[in-house]
């Protein structure tokens, strides 16, 4: 079995025959993601080398699997005003798009298949008990606070479960090769939301809950009636748009769960979310830390001062925390009594670096998810893999630790990524990021390197049409489904493809397809999955699949949720044409 190396320094190029000798010339039909040649760091011991692997190839002739997938159906309302309730609904069409290069006739009968993986992005697994959140902001901002947050982990096992439901990738058949989830993984930089997504990822029970053992202690049974109060009687402001009195809610929401762990390999990317405290503030403030684990809650806010700190955390006035730290210190008198919990604290880069090289959280590989002790070493997040004999995969750091949602990257990484496209210059490449290129404008210095210049998403774009092999760039962050196109010259381009978040509705997760229509084009195939959760829910089912289909409904119905995240046709399930470098 081949053996991958992620690095944080230069990587060695890859010779294809090499590839094909080190590995006895097995196929990528056979099911094996190729590993990149082993780096020279000390620090990336053989034995935390990860091992990529995927399912191997069934018996039979590989055939189109769209089951399970939103090209043979969709969560649709069943209902017109309202709380709408969800049921099936058709399927969306595949959009062939042409902007990069002309389709040729006869090309299905001719392609073959390049590689196949699934991207998830933004599960915001949430610790929604935790001293943190933001809630309060939903006096000046309905949507500020969604009704379906304690479920966010019921929705993402499901999400696993039909990821591992897949028999084969939708257009060419062929086996899955890994997952990529493309950052925010954790919503709020917390122990607790570390560990479930581990597990979530790789399998094992969670409980997901903190502070009090026995009972849930947040805003959902505040009696405030700005928040959905689902075991109360209280005619809160969601009751009174048609959301539901569910007896027992909370109860099931904070009960032990387990997730089976994705059946192929995954790797990580790392987001804004993961990367900092609500996705916006820098670490090094001590009292900020030890609110996240104390016994004290602020709950409600006066439109006002929410909208004062809303307004800071969009304009990025106060990256450090500071003016909120000032703001929780100036309403420790409006606060609600909690449980302290020490596993609430947040993390740090190396400590969800480390996290990921825990054995405990191996699941099918391979070691690291990505990441490696060289990673540790060098103190970066960034790393490069091999997908499929011919294809590359490079996983980049976008957020910046100097505060802010927005991202950027240093020139270290900047000159990384140059130098390790242009030594595997006769392989294609998909580069993962959080970050799409739109939001890479935050250039504040990063305090661990604060002689370093930041690059902007632009000279990224830049950077990646001047490699004929780059294919995609595939990205999260905005929630949304996008898929644009670049051109740069001399014939080069790439398509960046964006997709939705698992916290906001549709609740996506995308496959894509690489393949050879051996006629001087290739095809990126993309198409969205839903959970394996039913559209139907039944109010009565407080099961962990009953949750998970509650947390797809209560976010269609979330006051003030956005209604054009699926995207155009365009940006859904898509056939992406681009000419052969």
């Amino acid at each position: 079995m081949p053996r991958t190396r992620s690095v944080a320094g230069p990587v060695p190029g890859v010779n294809r025959r090499t590839v094909l000798a080190a590995t006895a010339a097995v196929s990528v039909s056979a099911g094996v993601g190729y590993a990149l040649r082993p780096t020279e760091s000390a620090a990336a011991t053989t034995a935390e080398t990860p091992v990529a692997q995927s399912r191997r190839a069934p018996a039979a002739p590989l055939a189109p699997y769209t089951r399970g997938t939103t090209v043979a159906t969709v969560a649709a309302p069943r209902t017109s005003s309202g709380y709408r309730r969800l049921g099936d609904g058709p399927g969306w069409s595949r959009t062939v798009r042409a902007e990069l290069a002309a389709p040729k006739s006869g090309r299905a009968g001719r392609r073959t298949a390049l590689a196949a993986f699934v991207q998830l992005t933004d599960l915001h697994l949430m610790d929604s008990q935790h001293p943190m959140r933001l809630e309060y902001l939903r006096s000046t901002d309905v949507h500020a606070w969604r009704p379906h947050e304690a479920l966010s982990v019921p929705g993402a096992i499901s999400l696993v479960e039909r990821i591992n439901a897949l028999r084969g990738a939708p257009v060419t058949g062929t086996p899955l090769h890994f997952a990529m989830t493309t950052g925010d993984n954790t919503d709020n930089n917390a122990k607790t939301e570390l560990e479930w997504f581990l597990k979530v990822m790789s399998g094992g029970r969670i409980t997901p809950n903190s502070g009090d053992p026995r009972h849930y202690e947040g805003v959902q049974n505040s009696g405030l009636k700005q928040f959905w109060n689902p075991d109360s009687t209280v005619r809160d402001a969601d009751k009174q748009r048609g959301f539901p009195h569910l007896a027992g809610f909370l109860a099931a929401a904070i009960r032990e769960l387990n997730s089976p762990g994705l059946n192929l390999p995954w790797y990580s990317t790392v987001g804004n979310h993961d990367a900092m405290p609500l996705g916006c503030y820098g670490h090094g403030d001590s009292w900020l830390a030890e609110y996240a684990v104390g016994g004290r809650k602020l709950m409600s806010l006066p439109a006002a001062e929410a909208k004062k700190l809303q307004t800071s955390i969009s304009k990025a006035t106060d990256p450090r925390g500071t003016h909120f730290r000032d703001l929780l210190k100036a309403h420790t008198r409006d606060m609600r009594s909690v449980t302290p919990d020490e596993r609430r604290a947040p993390y740090t880069p190396a400590e969800y670096v480390r996290a990921h090289l825990d054995p405990a959280y191996r699941g099918v590989g391979p070691v690291g998810h990505g990441y490696s002790t060289a990673n540790l070493d060098a103190g970066t997040q960034y790393y490069s893999f091999r997908i499929a004999e011919d294809v590359i995969g490079i996983s980049l750091d976008t957020t910046d630790a100097g505060g802010h949602y927005e991202g950027s990257i240093g020139t270290a990484q900047l000159n990384w990524l140059d130098k390790t496209l242009r030594d595997n210059k006769d392989a294609y490449a998909v580069v993962f990021s959080h970050h799409t290129s739109k939001t890479m404008d935050n250039t504040r210095p990063d305090p661990a390197r604060p002689g370093e210049r930041r690059h902007s998403g632009d000279e990224v774009i830049a950077l990646l049409g001047r490699h004929a092999g780059v294919l995609a760039w595939v990205n999260g962050h905005i929630h949304r489904n996008d898929i644009t196109p670049h051109a740069a010259a001399g014939g080069r381009s790439f398509w960046e493809i964006s997709t939705a978040s698992h916290v906001d509705y549709p609740q996506l997760a995308r496959v894509i397809e690489l393949a050879d229509n051996k006629d001087g084009t290739l095809s990126v195939f993309t198409t969205l999955v839903e959970s394996a959760a039913p559209h139907r829910t039944d109010f009565a089912d407080l099961s962990q699949t009953g949750l998970a289909a509650l947390y797809r409904e209560l976010s269609f119905n979330a006051p003030g949720a956005r209604t054009d995240l699926g995207g155009a046709a365009g940006d859904r399930n898509t056939e992406l044409v681009l000419k052969k470098g």
